[in-house]
């Protein structure tokens, strides 16, 4: 269990660190519904209520989505283009998909490689390209269950006010949905943005998001 415990801890850090905030948002966007609720006169929800409905999953979804569109955005964007310094990056000239030996695939695959590395043809392919298709995946996912869910949490509030609800359709081109979209796109761009260029003259000593202490500013695609 302690040899398990060391060689995932990095995964498990974050599953915690996950698994407690979505707690923590749970209880407080509980609270902070229930205070509007309150205010309007309306009946509290219970926590397993609030959980269960559509403004906890429509909050949890549409930052789902953007974290995976930063994710499937980076992954692709960092095969074709580079930035000088940053060791986010492929140093300059190397951009594309590289050739078979360079990626250890077909007749050059190791003996203890992923078994489709050595295979041919559409399996190849796919697993050659797995990793942008599953962060595409579940983005799309999310994306539309925070429209769906959205939708929901919408029609709610129409309806309190006494207005028609809308279909999925015409909520997933309103402005709400596009205002909740953009507001968490913008920072994940900014964030990756700031990433890549301040990597390239700060460093982090020990951390592989980092170059050497002493790496020159314009060394690119070296990590610590």
């Amino acid at each position: 269990m302690r040899r398990f415990v060391r060689d995932n801890s990095l995964s498990l850090f974050f599953l915690v660190a996950f698994v407690l905030a979505l707690i923590g948002q749970s209880f407080a966007g509980n609270a902070a519904v229930n205070e509007d609720r309150l205010a309007e006169g309306s009946a509290p929800l219970s926590w397993a209520e609030y959980v269960t409905s559509s403004d906890f999953a429509v909050d949890v979804a549409e930052n789902w989505q953007s974290e995976y569109l930063q994710f499937l955005l980076f992954i692709l964007a960092t095969v074709w283009l580079v930035q000088r310094g940053s060791p986010e990056s492929k140093k300059p000239g190397d951009e594309g998909t590289e050739d078979d030996a360079e990626q250890k695939v077909g007749r050059h695959a190791p003996p203890d490689g992923p078994d489709w590395a050595g295979a041919g043809g559409l399996r190849q392919g796919l697993y050659g390209r797995s990793l942008g298709l599953a962060m595409g995946a579940i983005f799309l996912l999310s994306w539309l269950a925070q429209s769906v869910a959205g939708t929901a949490a919408y029609n709610t509030e129409r309806l309190t006010r006494l207005e028609d609800p809308v279909s999925w359709g015409q909520y997933a081109l309103s402005a709400d949905f596009w205002n909740r979209t953009l507001q968490n796109w913008q920072s994940e761009f900014l964030a990756v943005l700031s990433m890549v260029v301040l990597s390239i003259y700060l460093r982090q000593r020990g951390s592989p998001e980092s170059k050497p202490v002493g790496a020159p500013h314009e060394a690119t695609g070296v990590e610590g």
